[in-house]
């Protein structure tokens, strides 16, 4: 995270992977001896016998896991909290299933008959999933209204950058059939009692409410707390102007669960019922984490109840309010789906073209919205195995509405065409016949139309060239090139096993790739990432305190006696002016004014 947001300038664009190469070079500075910092978003030896130094054994008191020792969990309250709340909750421990890739000698498979369900990697903690690395990105908007209007768009487009930056192909030491951790995490943190996870079909069991949950512990709820959205919550203000239905709800078409006191409470305060059913979802669910000096709080002034059940709802995109009253903080939108990717440039690649998404989608008024149900299909497309050029996405056929007449053009949200069709990455990204221009043109044509600089436009382009290839598949995800590496890597066994070694080499390899020490033309093409150095991470202050006598007479003997030091001395006080390098002066007359002009140089 930077220290402060970026500016609003097209400039500020070049900022962003400078300050993450500044991060990436401080943490190096702060390593030990054989530490390494890779940026992929999981170990792949998580869980796998003795992964933690130093050394702790599985089942402690917290997460209970067979795999995971307490140790691994970070040490602050709310993380350890998270862990035990979550599995007291459910009832049991998460329950994590990801299919096995099967691979010409992988044991599982051998002799399996074909009814018999498919071979999983399992895990039973919090950690498999909150102990994975992503790329999110927070937008801040105009006002509460463009806030919204963004957070729906950008819900379409999670799929796509999820398959784009797929990177997360190992899980326990196996090769999986999926290519990101969206599902690992989901599982990971569903609280959910076995109730709320029943099917839509399966009656109540009246014996297993619970009176202190929320909605008795019975009420079914479809997805666990991270999950893609599971409506929209823009309100289209000219339909409600002229007394329309909100056209957008109408691709709003999964069933979702409300509490359903606070939308009644929310709609007799006149607030939408976009966002009073919004807000009620956001409470349909349990605090998971309240700190007990924190309890009681004055909810008119404060919201940080509200903040407790809304940073423990991890969806694909986060609508924002304001943290406080009188925050000079505004309304936001947080992008959430993209995992991490081995380099700065990658990573700084997919935060600016998906800033610039957002700027064009506002400036050319395009809207991406398509039913929800389509974007919930498209999240588990997006994490299968080379989902970038093996699956074809959902996705809206026109992205501009075409031209109304005067008399309807007030009326233009109510009037949106949700046509949709598939599509591959590449066709979404770079354009499809004469119809869709792709989401890269418009990025360029966004650029040219504010008269982005020219060293701008040159660096973002590089980042647009990267996407592009990569959702042709000229390129490589970090996923799929894990895969390869496994594959070609000396120890493996074609039995979808990652062993210490394997894990070992590859994590030196994208610590290598991450620092500029190691090309990887598969992934970046011609890019080359400049090294990164430990040294010089840190700025020095131009401190004016007094130094000690002592420390003074020391510093100015050990200059004193420097060959250089004497050197420069010497011309300076030589009577020859070509010791400095100065011409001759040539002989004065009467008639010959005496110039000082050179009298600086002796100080230069």
């Amino acid at each position: 995270t930077p220290r402060e947001p970026y500016g609003g300038y097209a400039t500020e664009l070049l900022r962003v992977e400078r300050s993450m190469r500044l991060r990436r070079q401080r943490l190096l500075s702060l390593l030990a001896p054989g530490e390494i910092i890779p940026t992929l978003p999981s170990f792949p030896m998580m869980g796998v016998g003795d992964f933690t130094y130093p050394s702790a054994e599985p089942n402690g008191p917290i997460a209970r896991s067979e795999g995971i020792p307490d140790l691994a969990i970070n040490p602050h309250p709310r993380m350890h909290t998270l862990t035990a709340n979550i599995r007291e909750r459910r009832g049991s421990n998460v329950d994590i299933r990801m299919p096995l890739y099967k691979d010409v000698a992988t044991p599982e498979f051998k002799g399996l008959p074909r009814w018999a369900p498919a071979p999983e990697v399992r895990g039973d903690a919090m950690a498999y999933g909150m102990g994975s690395c992503c790329l999110q990105v927070t937008f801040q908007a105009h006002d509460v209204h463009e806030s919204r209007f963004l957070t729906d768009q950008l819900a379409a487009l999670a799929p796509i950058f999820l398959s784009l930056t797929a990177a997360t192909p190992i899980f326990r030491g196996r090769l999986m059939d999926r290519d990101s951790r969206w599902s690992i995490i989901s599982a990971a943190v569903d609280d959910r009692t076995p109730a709320e996870r029943r099917a839509a079909d399966e009656p109540v069991d009246e014996s297993a409410k619970q009176p202190a949950l929320a909605g008795e512990g019975v009420r079914r709820i479809p997805k666990s707390r991270y999950s893609s959205i599971s409506h929209y919550i823009y309100d289209c203000p000219a339909a409600r102007m002229h007394h329309k239905p909100n056209p957008f709800a109408l691709v709003s078409d999964l069933g979702y669960e409300v509490d359903e006191e606070s939308e009644a409470t929310l709609l007799a305060e006149g607030i939408d019922e976009s966002l009073a059913r919004h807000v009620a979802f956001l409470f349909s669910r349990d605090p998971l984490v309240v700190f007990g000096d924190r309890v009681d709080l004055d909810d008119a002034t404060q919201t940080e109840h509200f903040e407790s059940l809304q940073s423990s709802n991890w969806n694909s995109v986060r609508w924002k309010p304001p943290p406080t009253m009188d925050s000079p903080i505004g309304w936001r939108t947080e992008f959430r789906p993209m995992e991490v990717q081995m380099t700065d440039f990658e990573n700084a690649a997919f935060t600016v073209v998906v800033m610039l998404l957002t700027r064009a989608i506002l400036a050319f008024d395009l809207d991406c919205l398509i039913p929800l149900s389509k974007v919930d299909e498209n999240m588990r497309r997006a994490e299968e195995r080379d989902s970038v050029t093996q699956r074809k996405f959902w996705f809206r056929k026109y992205l501009v509405a075409p031209p109304l007449p005067a008399e309807r053009a007030a009326m233009s949200c109510a009037n949106r065409n949700f046509e949709t069709e598939e599509m591959t990455i590449s066709e979404i990204l770079n354009g499809k016949g004469d119809y869709f221009p792709g989401l890269l043109p418009l990025c360029h044509a966004y650029l040219e139309s504010i008269n982005c600089d020219a060293s701008t436009f040159a660096e973002v382009k590089r980042y647009m060239k990267l996407i592009a290839l990569r959702a042709k598949g000229s390129l490589l995800t970090n996923a799929a090139w894990q895969r390869k590496f496994v594959a070609e890597h000396d120890d493996y066994l074609s039995d979808s096993v990652v062993s210490p070694a394997i894990a070992h080499d590859l994590m030196q390899a994208a610590h290598e790739i991450g620092t500029g020490q190691r090309a990887c033309k598969e992934v970046l093409g011609q890019v080359i990432v400049e090294p990164i150095h430990p040294v010089d991470a840190w700025d020095v202050k131009l401190d004016s305190s007094r130094v000690d006598h002592k420390t003074r007479h020391k510093l100015l003997e050990q200059y004193s006696h420097r060959q250089s030091f004497l050197s420069r001395l010497r011309k300076q006080t030589s009577d020859d002016p070509s010791a400095l390098g100065l011409p001759r002066p040539m002989p004065q007359s009467a008639s010959t004014p005496v110039s000082h002009a050179h009298t600086g140089h002796l100080f230069a």
